[in-house]
């Protein structure tokens, strides 16, 4: 009983806050809400002095005068475009965490706590926090040198004190409240709140294990290692536990200050170029993607290298989305857009009762007037927010990696045309697209996959003396009387063996063909 009074008593004072500022619910959410939450709009009545500004502006100062918990929702729901709209996922995007830091003093308090006390004794003195966020700051650190050699500096990332059981309080509520707008809700239903504060539950969640980051910075480091214009800063994990991240101090300037950029000769058009570029690169290519890039989590070292920090958020393409994603925009490169209709029907994204010509028609009402737009104008993001909607109509089933892909494809845009205004998307996206077809379903990946095919027959042709002696002490205890079978299971055995064969013929000859074709490559 206790629990639920406070769990009230939390969303009480959230529907305060909210009504305030005239976002409970949101105007474009109003005939979706329940009841229920109408009735609170009525109690809590808004407050001319906070309704300037749009929906989503609105809504951001409203998160932010929650608190953490309500930040982090508002980043969540940012990606989330096919839910609350664009046009408020753009404005929750900006929730960057601008957040007060919490006392250096509970710094060094969580340092003595988490590291062992030989770690604790090789930290020098610590600095104040140079970034403060929702959940964490980070502070600059210099290690004592050993034997009179040169120090080095490590940023530390803290998580804030008793921010896991603020969270799961919050939390708690928030997943409350989602049960009760889908019972009684059935817009909301179609919505899935509860499973959207699942998956944010299991986002903090691995938020709040700074280990997680910390392999999620070596897996990017180690896919990227050969890349000459992309950098990520060196995990330190001797000095790295559950609420304390360490990574190599990187001194490089920051994408937000263009100017800065420029006094120091960095071309800035490059720049533009290289974030687009590196974006793809790591979603195409090693299907792991930064997903949180905004500026102030880009920088750029004294080399002109692009330097990424902060990898709580990260996002994930499997290959089929990645084929998807690659054929979708070599399509559109190309104006082919029966090419990019076909795709979403082979891929299975698109059921294949839709007429493929149909959907064609509907992709060229998208590519072509944004091909009819200066280069400055051509919108990546904006397509695949187009193409989304569109294929809603052809019963395209929400894709979430996608959706994430298209959340962080919006930030890098608007990084790349705040570095330089005039940035063509499509000419940095062309040659990054088209090495990806090379390099996945050109002449040479097939020629790979057929030689990857030799190699599982010749497993089987090697197993297939084991096969023999089993058959053979089968047949030995049969003519023992041994094995006593039913009619039936007899006839299923045999249709079993029947359908084996086939399987083996049509692998015979799928391995006689990738021979001749890779004898006739050859020549």
């Amino acid at each position: 009983m206790f629990r639920a009074f406070s769990m009230i008593g939390r969303l009480t004072r959230a529907a305060r806050v909210l009504g305030a500022h005239g976002v409970l619910p949101p105007p474009e959410w109003a005939s979706m809400a329940p009841p229920e939450m109408r009735l609170l709009s009525l109690i809590f009545r808004k407050s001319k002095k906070h309704m300037h500004g749009r929906t989503g502006e609105r809504l951001v100062r409203a998160l932010t005068e929650l608190g953490p918990a309500y930040i982090k929702a508002g980043q969540f729901l940012a990606t989330r475009p096919d839910i609350i709209g664009a046009d408020i996922a753009g404005d929750l995007a900006n929730l960057q965490d601008r957040m007060p830091p919490f006392p250096i003093d509970e710094a060094r308090r969580t340092l003595a706590e988490e590291l062992d006390p030989e770690h604790v004794a090789q930290l020098g003195e610590i600095g104040e926090a140079v970034a403060a966020a929702s959940i964490a700051q980070v502070h600059k650190v210099t290690l004592k040198p050993h034997d009179g050699g040169a120090p080095q500096h490590r940023a530390l990332k803290i998580l804030r004190p008793g921010i896991e059981l603020d969270f799961g309080k919050e939390l708690e509520a928030h997943a409350w409240a989602a049960r009760q707008a889908e019972r009684f809700g059935s817009e909301m239903r179609r919505l899935r709140p509860t499973a959207l504060v699942d998956t944010l539950a299991r986002s903090v969640a691995i938020e709040m294990d700074l280990r997680l980051e910390g392999a999620a910075a070596a897996e990017l480091a180690a896919n990227t290692a050969n890349d000459p214009d992309f950098r990520v800063p060196a995990v330190d994990w001797d000095f790295t536990t559950r609420r304390v991240l360490a990574t190599e101090w990187i001194d490089a300037i920051s994408l937000k200050d263009r100017d800065a950029l420029i006094a120091q000769g960095h071309d800035v058009k490059r720049i533009a170029t290289s974030v687009i570029q590196n974006f793809l690169k790591h979603a195409l290519r090693d299907g792991f993607f930064h997903a949180d890039m905004h500026p102030g989590n880009l920088f750029v070292d004294e080399k002109g290298r692009l330097v990424a920090v902060d990898f709580g958020i990260m996002g994930r393409l499997d290959a089929i989305a990645r084929r998807f994603m690659a054929e979708t925009l070599a399509g559109f490169l190309a104006r082919d857009y029966r090419r990019v209709a076909e795709v979403h029907v082979q891929i299975g994204f698109v059921p294949p009762r839709h007429s493929v010509d149909d959907f064609a028609q509907a992709l060229r009402a998208i590519g072509e007037p944004i091909f009819g737009r200066p280069a400055s104008n051509m919108s990546m993001a904006r397509l695949l927010t187009q193409l989304f909607e569109v294929t809603r109509l052809f019963d395209m089933e929400l894709q979430p990696q996608l959706v994430m892909l298209q959340k962080t494809m919006v930030v890098v845009e608007g990084v790349a045309r705040q570095l330089d205004p005039e940035h063509s998307i499509w000419d940095a996206a062309r040659p990054v697209v088209e090495q990806w077809m090379i390099d996945a379903i050109g002449p040479q990946a097939r020629i790979r996959e057929a030689a990857e095919g030799m190699s599982s027959i010749g497993r089987a042709i090697t197993a297939l003396p084991e096969v023999l002696r089993n058959a053979e002490q089968i047949a030995a205890m049969l003519s023992q009387g041994g094995i006593r079978l039913h009619p039936e299971s007899a006839q299923a055995i045999a249709a079993a063996q029947a359908n084996r064969t086939s399987h083996v013929r049509i692998a015979v000859w799928i391995g006689a063909l990738a021979l001749a074709a890779l004898a006739i490559t050859q020549f």
